[in-house]
């Protein structure tokens, strides 16, 4: 932990080189209250007062209610003050008229680098939170009851008007059975991994309507006779989805439930070509050649337009960014039932594969209102289904007329989706806002901007169109060459500050670092090999191999597959579900399969680009 303390005094001191003040107040009030406090201080009250200086770039000045627990001296903090004075006038807290882009990114950086790194919550934070998910069920079933009939009306229309030709497709492919399943790489709640996955022996009877058995878990009906050892599953005797804390911030764990083999199967079915369509430019056969509109305002692989879009709301003003709390469990499941509402296969099919039920730790198996919490396949495109329907209810408000194709086109071009990142136009976002709350999805405030100059969408942040995004730490620093994924992390983290530019930093790290593992090359961005960029290029140590190729040599990462022996029908089956070259690219895929239990760092002569 010290190490990381060190960093912290490392980058102030280089941050006030670049802005030209002086940090040497703030590294000694920062170790002061590091030793009282212990390192919450650097990953909890360090990153309140970043989230209080976004915001008081947003509203254009420093306010009171503000920066809890920091000292004042007049108008703004006391704390990293030569650097709040580069931004606002410390007599009245206003903004800057010319703000300095260097102080806006060194605050950001001294208090939001540690906020996401991975580490165990207290047991008190663990059952906070579980706590909060309970909570949060009682509010979807709260929101869902005071949603007005009117509301409903207007939801279905505006899904019908933006989804018809998708949903199309996709009852069309459900009631042809031209839908096809795969497994995901994720834990599951019966427990089953790797290659196991294609030896299930349960299936719920009401996926069976939609997922036939026969169809699903066995590669031909040669092998029938398979099915004598599958179990039947009845409504009542359904495995629940299994709730699982993982590590988020030191504040609060992230929650997310492992889906059942069999409802995580179907899922996938499900939402493969539902992702296809939604992000293709053009819509297949039998709309071939028609544009569709729902690519531009949804996504679900590429973040960049989302964070492009933030770009020009904060250069232009004219676009807003919207963030939501809990956003995946607030999403209930007549939300998605109401969107699917016109399409009875597709409606029977996602709800056949949705689990009903969770057990909680610590409470129980409950059922749930929610539609699915994060580890459900379908909870990302449904959730963001859903979030933009709502918002074309908003804007249909905001004009107060009905919504419409050409209402859909005009604002095609300025909303954009991906998950709980949202991008809307300013002139409607206070309705946006509305409309979402009165649906039963909070927005969360401290990071949704739309006054000011700063924007933040999908992992980039921008201030009056500058990138003012920073480098997170996200593991603690190694302390011996076995610490793998430590040295991993430590590797990339040099790298990114490296390229952000504090250089007298990564000179820090780099003896840290060879304080640690033995070899530490210069090499290209994409070698295999645990090296650090350079501006001057990669280095040679010797040529040779078959090639005669140049070779350095340094730590490159190392995993092994647990053994996971596959055969029969089982082995069968995995090769007609195949996607492409994968698995079959790997000639050993039927010996071991699943997540590496361990990673390892090993020293060998490597190409360094």
């Amino acid at each position: 932990m010290k190490s990381l303390m060190l960093l912290w005094q490392r980058i102030a001191e280089e941050s006030a080189i670049w802005c030209c003040t002086s940090a040497t107040r703030d590294i000694k009030y920062v170790t002061s209250r590091y030793e009282h406090e212990g390192f919450s201080f650097l990953t909890i009250s360090l990153p309140s007062f970043g989230k209080d200086f976004e915001r008081s770039l947003d509203r254009g000045y420093v306010d009171r209610d503000l920066f809890m627990g920091f000292p004042w001296q007049a108008g703004l903090p006391r704390f990293l003050g030569g650097f709040l004075d580069l931004v606002f006038d410390r007599a009245s807290g206003s903004l800057l008229p010319d703000p300095s882009i260097d102080a806006i990114l060194a605050v950001r950086q001294l208090t939001l680098m540690f906020n996401k790194i991975l580490l165990e919550c207290s047991d008190a934070r663990k059952e906070k939170a579980i706590d909060g998910f309970v909570q949060c069920e009682k509010d979807v079933r709260d929101a869902d009851a005071s949603t007005t009939p009117k509301q409903w009306e207007r939801f279905k229309h505006a899904s019908t008007l933006l989804f018809s030709d998708i949903f199309s497709l996709m009852d069309h492919k459900i009631y042809e059975g031209d839908i096809r399943p795969k497994h995901g790489p994720g834990v599951t709640a019966d427990g089953l991994k790797g290659n196991k996955k294609y030896l299930q022996t349960t299936w719920p009877s009401r996926l069976d309507e939609w997922f036939p058995i026969g169809d699903f878990l066995l590669p031909n009906h040669r092998y029938y006779d398979e099915l004598d050892h599958i179990d039947i599953l009845e409504p009542g005797s359904e495995i629940p989805s299994r709730v699982i804390l993982v590590p988020k911030t030191l504040k609060t764990p992230r929650i997310i439930a492992a889906e059942p083999t069999a409802m995580q199967y179907a899922q996938q079915a499900i939402l493969e070509p539902l992702v296809e369509i939604l992000e293709s430019e053009y819509l297949p056969s039998p709309y071939k050649g028609k544009r569709n509109l729902i690519s531009k305002m949804i996504g679900f692989r590429d973040q960049t337009v989302n964070q492009r879009s933030a770009r020009e709301g904060s250069l232009t003003g004219n676009l807003a960014s919207i963030d939501l709390s809990e956003a995946s469990d607030r999403v209930s499941n007549q939300h998605v039932r109401a969107l699917l509402s016109n399409f009875p296969h597709l409606r029977g099919a996602v709800d056949a594969c949705r689990s009903r039920k969770a057990d909680v730790l610590g409470r129980g198996v409950i059922r749930l209102a929610k539609f699915a919490p994060m580890g459900s396949a379908l909870c990302f495109p449904m959730e963001a289904m859903v979030f933009l329907t709502m918002i074309f209810v908003a804007i249909a408000e905001e004009h107060n007329e009905p919504l419409s194709r050409s209402l859909i086109k005009r604002y095609s071009d300025s909303v954009r989706v991906y998950g709980d990142d949202i991008i809307v136009p300013v002139d409607v976002v206070r309705r946006v806002v509305d409309t979402f709350e009165s649906f039963g999805i909070r927005v969360n405030v401290a990071k949704s901007f739309w006054n000011g100059k700063f924007r933040e969408s999908c992992g980039k942040e921008y201030y009056d169109g500058n990138d003012v995004s920073i480098v997170r730490c996200r593991r603690e620093f190694p302390t011996h060459r076995k610490h793998a994924a430590e040295i991993i992390s430590i590797v990339s983290l040099r790298n990114q500050l490296y390229l952000a530019g504090y250089w007298q930093t990564c000179r820090w790290l780099d003896d840290y670092i060879r304080g640690v593992i033995r070899y530490f090359p210069r090499v290209a961005p994409t070698s295999s090999a645990l090296g650090r960029l350079s501006f001057l290029g990669y280095e040679t140590q010797r040529v040779g191999g078959r090639y005669q190729a140049p070779l350095v040599k340094a730590y490159v990462t190392k995993s092994v597959l647990p053994k996971d022996p596959l055969d029969s029908h089982g082995a069968l089956l995995k090769w007609f579900l195949k996607r492409g070259d994968l698995p079959i690219a790997d000639r050993n895929h039927l010996e071991r399969a699943g997540r590496p239990l361990d990673v390892s760092t090993n020293p060998r002569w490597v190409s360094p680009f």
